[in-house]
């Protein structure tokens, strides 16, 4: 019953927090937002006791006559990416208390119900339903962008809004194929199981396709390369929260479906074509981490960087070994804080100095050097120091991309060194040395900002010191998805 609390609470939550103003629905959706998190500790404790798993699904039959079931269930991917999404969403609630938005209801209320759909996504365990939460998931940060957005927010959100949809489409077709190989005494089936079993049965011709056909609906949501178009401008033209919903957990979509709706179901698929995946995955870290390094935007250099950043864990995935899942699913948490950090902090430069312009900011650690330590702790995460929250992941991705081929691994490798490229010499510019313009002041953090860097940065720290709890769930997980795969 855990399960579908989680699912329900937000929505509920958002129902409500639609009928507020101002801010009581602001309070509100934190409020809402750290009892579902807690709802989430709830349910890592009963997975954790392995004491009553019926806690942790719910199964209910939905269209009878075509074998959809209502059903959802907490494993140890499923629950590490729930409290990734559980944990992040009153991150970025609290990170909106210096901002003001008209219609505020409808701002946090479109957060709620998009927390909703994005627990969903992660607990399905009937293809239909992962498909139907999948959609549900883009619908609130559609208006999020369009309504909040900046310049020609309404160009680049039908672009967003065209490239997932096309891409789900995909997916939708591949599912439906599966499920029409399926046959359970008699009856068709959306199970995960069934459709497992029914990719299996099929010929390395019928795989391949279906390879294609889920693999593009997932290449547009993380993006990664040729796939990724649309995600710079989205980026950049979004409000802040919304880019922290994008970027933190809704990419995540993409990498944990390529781990569970992809790899169990065509093995024979990822034989064949896991080597182009890998391909394009690495390709698009360099070309990203190359765009990013000329960047004159600092939210916009974030955006590439993400790009880099998931290419390495799309690439770690399709390596299809211990080390290379574990990798993946351990920098999609370090990368969801880290990149709700960096954009957070995109925010305070432009409220602050009234730009994101790299060359027009300087020595402003000499303003506010609280700031400058926070900053820098964020960005030290972000290229994967030893001890902070980046480099486990990190290590363990290069290390299962080895394992698969050192030539690639040499390639993707170069993440690391061009990340410190762009991200160290972004802070250098933004923090150090003299002030470039004498309009620019840089005051005191507002205690919201404040609080929410200080989050992140104790979780860069700890989760980099002490990984072992996430990490023993994390490896747990990877163990059940390589049985399923092979």
């Amino acid at each position: 019953m855990l399960t579908a609390l989680l699912i329900g609470f937000p929505l509920l939550a958002s129902l409500l927090v639609f009928c507020l103003k101002g801010k009581t629905a602001r309070n509100a959706a934190l409020g809402f937002s750290i009892i579902e998190f807690v709802i989430s500790l709830m349910a890592l404790h009963q997975y954790k006791s392995n004491t009553s798993a019926t806690m942790l699904t719910f199964d209910r039959a939905w269209i009878h006559s075509l074998g959809i079931h209502f059903s959802v269930s907490i494993d140890g991917l499923a629950i590490l990416m729930v409290l990734l999404t559980t944990f992040l969403v009153p991150l970025i609630i609290l990170s909106s208390f210096k901002n003001e938005y008209t219609n505020s209801g409808s701002f946090y209320g479109l957060i709620l119900l998009m927390q909703m759909a994005l627990v969903g996504v992660f607990v399905a365990n009937d293809g239909f339903l992962f498909y139907v939460f999948w959609e549900l998931a883009l619908i609130p940060i559609y208006f999020i962008c369009l309504l909040w957005g900046g310049e020609n927010r309404g160009a680049i959100t039908f672009k967003f809004f065209v490239y997932t949809l096309f891409g789900s489409l995909f997916m939708l077709i591949g599912l439906i194929y599966l499920y029409n190989h399926t046959n359970v005494e008699g009856f068709k089936s959306w199970a995960v199981q069934d459709l497992y079993n029914a990719g299996r049965s099929l010929a390395v011709e019928q795989q391949s396709a279906v390879f294609w056909l889920i693999f593009i609906a997932f290449a547009i949501k993380m993006p990664i390369f040729p796939f990724h178009t649309w995600q710079p401008d989205t980026y950049v033209n979004a409000p802040t929260q919304g880019t922290m919903l994008l970027s933190g957990i809704m990419l995540k979509m993409g990498t944990f479906g390529l781990i569970k709706w992809l790899l169990p179901v065509v093995p024979l698929g990822l034989e064949k074509w896991g080597a182009t995946a890998i391909g394009l995955s690495v390709f698009g870290i360099v070309y990203a981490s190359c765009i990013a390094i000329v960047q004159k935007d600092y939210k916009r250099l974030i955006a590439y960087s993400s790009i880099a950043h998931v290419g390495l864990i799309s690439a770690g995935i399709f390596s299809a070994n211990q080390q290379g899942i574990q990798g993946a699913i351990m920098q999609m948490l370090a990368h969801g804080v880290s990149v709700v950090g960096l954009f957070l902090i995109a925010d305070i430069l432009l409220r602050h100095t009234g730009t994101r312009e790299i060359d027009k900011l300087g020595g402003i650690r000499s303003m506010n050097g609280n700031f400058a330590v926070l900053f820098l702790i964020v960005v030290l995460g972000a290229v994967a120091l030893p001890l902070t929250n980046g480099f486990v992941g990190e290590f363990l991705l290069i290390n299962g991309v080895y394992q698969y081929s050192a030539k690639i691994a040499a390639f993707a490798g170069l993440t690391v060194i061009l990340g410190a490229v762009y991200m160290l010499r972004s802070y250098q510019h933004i923090m150090l040395g003299e002030r470039k313009d004498s309009n620019i002041a840089f005051g005191a953090l507002d205690g919201s900002d404040k609080m929410v860097l200080i989050i992140v940065c104790a979780v860069v720290i700890a989760f980099g010191v002490y990984p072992k709890p996430l990490n023993d769930i994390a490896e747990e997980a990877t163990k059940v998805i390589l049985m399923n795969i092979k």
